[in-house]
């Protein structure tokens, strides 16, 4: 059958001379001359050499999985997916289609663009993508681009293994929750003895081979020859910048000052960061110049939306590109043009409990990204550390993230599969026992376990939301609480645009967000900042002129339809818009209080320094909190309830808001109050609850007496 494939995939792709008569077996028409010029381009890939290989163990595997190991940039994550295709097409597509994975929704989409181009196919018709809000896909798509997380849900829900001739699980080095638990999944369901034979493939860097190797039983594995081109040698720095943005931005200028050819590619830790260098870079556009057009300047990472596809873009005038990413770019959007790498050797990432962490990248990471500046001409990797900083701290792959994220979200899916134990999932690594207990633990105070630790009623709902557990079970209390309109732009907000995306540049910014702070906290003053962006007609100019992220809010808007929809497919009841209202404010409350109070924190000393319930750590607010932004800052708020907890240089606790204790003690499980670790904050509490018990108990004797007094007066 390989002979076959490889005589369609000839077929496919004619030379240019032939094109009359050539036709493309996906959808029947003539190529395009777009579709030539691609072609050269993709026979000049480093996996091109590997196709026939690729096609014969994909055909002819044993266990019906195939492994591809290679360097980022071969070009694996482009054109397997269209082997696959002609792969499925040969089989007249058994089964169903071809899905690909990937670790970020941003990845899909960018994918599925470039391989739609490449095939001379129409994206949202053979080619498409799904990631959350936005499926563009149809009846006739063969080649389907997913988000991993999206997938793993599918087939949850689905108790399969999902309708799929070929399954490409990419960036396999980059250890996702949801691409190890599928990994589990489908080793555990054993391939061969599925109907329609369907087949899975792995790709990874050469760094996780000898891992999967062993994981997946010495399967057979495709080898990616390393391209052309040299490799620069890194120069490091004598010791790690005070500022790294200023450092990185210094890069820059020195780069363009030397007009050195060739685009540049800045790595940071964080989306702020990012934000900050590309306000520097954008106000020295004049110094940049200096005698060619002023460089363009893009930010690449989750938050720009679709946006991000502008760093593909040709400029006509002969500008530089200075892309400013973080890891999101280790492995993914590879940039042929890219000639000049500045990297700043960190990372930050959420662990467990939702707390971030600012910690060294991989040396695995640190190599992608020196591979990044490879090309036919020289190009430079500058280190914004000392040499002996990745020796000494770095590890040689990066973290599995099944080990350091929260579990809760990965439990329900699990769980929603009937697999009792999650021991009973095979994993890459296996998580610590004591954090798959704690994420049990947390599903069990938020009500979603049965007594038998199965998924309670309110746990299969749970699992159905896009959602963390704590708020898609907030936004259930709001049913209750009817505050249904506001709970659903605020889980928008929280998971699609939370906040600002940098410190204010200016007075008038300053001035601007004042005038969005609510009062009652940051989750109240998200729903404002929503509410003003919809008033605004969603303008862009309107959120660059506070700092808000256009293309976060646009997504915040399509998520809180989704939501809506899911909502009333479900039956639930919905509530009418009421924000500002007094009842709604405590109604409000209690809704976040009933999703949230597993993050709640405490004011010890009446200066900001607030100690986590649930954790022995000290943190103050953010810089970007309401309470800290005001001119005349009273007393901070005694408790809050908080989003998030960073772990940097300075502990922060990201959008917050006050809420009253005897809330915490009414909406809390009672169990949870009395587990909490030894502290004085679970002393106040459990003395609150007794003292509230009395009162109860008091009044009930009171009005047992009056109505006994009644009865005698009668």
């Amino acid at each position: 059958m390989a002979s076959q494939l490889l005589g369609l995939a000839e077929e496919s792709g004619p030379s240019p001379g032939e094109s009359e008569l050539a036709v493309n077996p996906f959808d029947g028409l003539p190529f395009s001359s777009r579709y030539y010029e691609l072609l050269e381009q993709r026979r000049a890939l480093p996996i091109w050499a590997a196709r026939f290989i690729f096609l014969e163990q994909l055909d002819s595997s044993p266990s019906g999985v195939v492994l591809v190991s290679g360097e980022p940039g071969s070009g694996k994550s482009t054109q397997i997916p269209q082997w696959c295709a002609e792969f499925a097409l040969a089989r007249g597509f058994q089964k169903g289609r071809v899905t690909v994975t990937q670790p970020y929704p941003l990845a899909a989409v960018s994918l599925a663009l470039r391989v739609a181009d490449e095939m001379d196919l129409t994206l949202g018709h053979e080619v498409g993508y799904s990631i959350p809000q936005e499926d563009c896909t149809g009846p006739d798509t063969l080649l389907r681009f997913c988000w991993d997380r999206l997938l793993l849900q599918e087939v949850a829900s689905t108790r399969g293994t999902g309708a799929w001739d070929v399954l490409v699980l990419d960036e396999a080095q980059e250890r996702s929750v949801a691409s190890d638990l599928l990994q589990g999944l489908l080793r555990d369901a054993k391939l061969g003895n599925l109907p329609g034979d369907p087949r899975v493939v792995v790709v990874t860097d050469p760094a996780l081979e000898p891992k999967l190797q062993a994981f997946w039983g010495n399967t057979p594995t495709v080898h990616v020859p390393r391209g052309p081109g040299e490799c620069p040698t890194p120069v490091y720095r004598d010791s790690v910048p005070t500022d790294r943005v200023e450092a990185a931005c210094q890069a820059v200028l020195e780069l363009c000052q030397q007009e050195a050819p060739g685009d540049v590619l800045v790595y940071l830790p964080s989306e702020e960061e990012i934000s900050l260098c590309c306000e520097s870079l954008s106000r020295e556009e004049g110094p940049l110049a200096l005698q060619g057009p002023p460089p363009w300047v893009l930010p690449l990472h989750p938050g720009h939306g679709q946006g991000v596809q502008a760093v593909y873009k040709d400029i006509d005038s002969g500008a530089r590109k200075v892309v400013v990413t973080h890891w999101l770019a280790d492995f993914s959007f590879s940039l042929p043009s890219i000639r000049h790498v500045i990297d700043s050797g960190l990372e930050l990432q959420s662990i467990r409990a939702e707390s971030q962490v600012l910690r060294p990248i991989s040396r695995c990471q640190a190599e992608a990204r020196r591979l990044r500046a490879r090309g036919a001409t020289p190009g430079s990797c500058l280190c914004l550390y000392p040499k002996s900083f990745l020796e000494l701290e770095a590890p040689l792959l990066p973290q599995p993230r099944v080990c350091e994220e929260n579990l809760s979200p990965l439990l329900l899916p699990l769980k929603r599969r009937q697999i009792a134990a999650p021991g009973e999932c095979h994993f890459l690594d296996r998580p610590a026992p004591e954090a798959l207990m704690q994420a049990l633990e947390d599903l069990d105070y938020l009500a979603a376990l049965d007594d038998d630790g199965d998924l309670s009623d309110l746990g299969v709902i749970l699992s159905e939301f896009p959602l963390s557990p704590e708020l898609a079970k907030a936004l259930l209390a709001s049913c209750e609480f009817d505050c249904v309109d506001e709970m659903l732009t605020l889980a928008a907000m929280l998971t699609a645009a939370p906040g600002f995306t940098h410190p204010p540049l200016c007075a008038e910014e300053a001035a601007l967000r004042r005038a969005l702070e609510h009062a009652d906290g940051d989750h109240s003053s998200l729903i404002q900042v929503y509410e003003a962006f919809i008033q605004s007609g969603a303008d862009k100019a309107w959120c660059q002129a506070r700092g808000l992220n256009w293309a976060a809010l646009c997504q915040a808007r399509k998520l809180r339809g989704e939501l809506l929809e899911l909502m009333q497919q479900i039956e639930l009841p919905l509530s009418q818009p009421a924000f500002g209202s007094e009842q709604n404010r405590r109604d409000l409350q209690k809704a976040l209080v009933s999703g949230y109070f597993l993050k709640v924190a405490r004011d010890t000393d009446g200066t900001g320094n607030y100690l986590l319930l649930t954790h022995k750590h000290v943190a103050q607010l953010s810089p970007y909190c309401c309470y800290r932004s005001r001119r005349a800052p009273a007393r901070p708020p005694p408790w809050v309830l908080y989003h998030s907890f960073s772990i940097s240089k300075d502990n922060c606790l990201s959008i917050v808001s006050e809420i009253q204790p005897q809330m915490l003690v009414e909406l809390a499980p009672p169990y949870f109050l009395s587990n909490l670790p030894p502290s004085e904050s679970r002393d106040l509490l459990n003395q609150l609850r007794e003292e509230m018990a009395d009162s109860s108990t008091g009044s009930e004797s009171s009005s047992t007496q009056e109505l006994g007094d009644a009865c005698v007066l009668q």
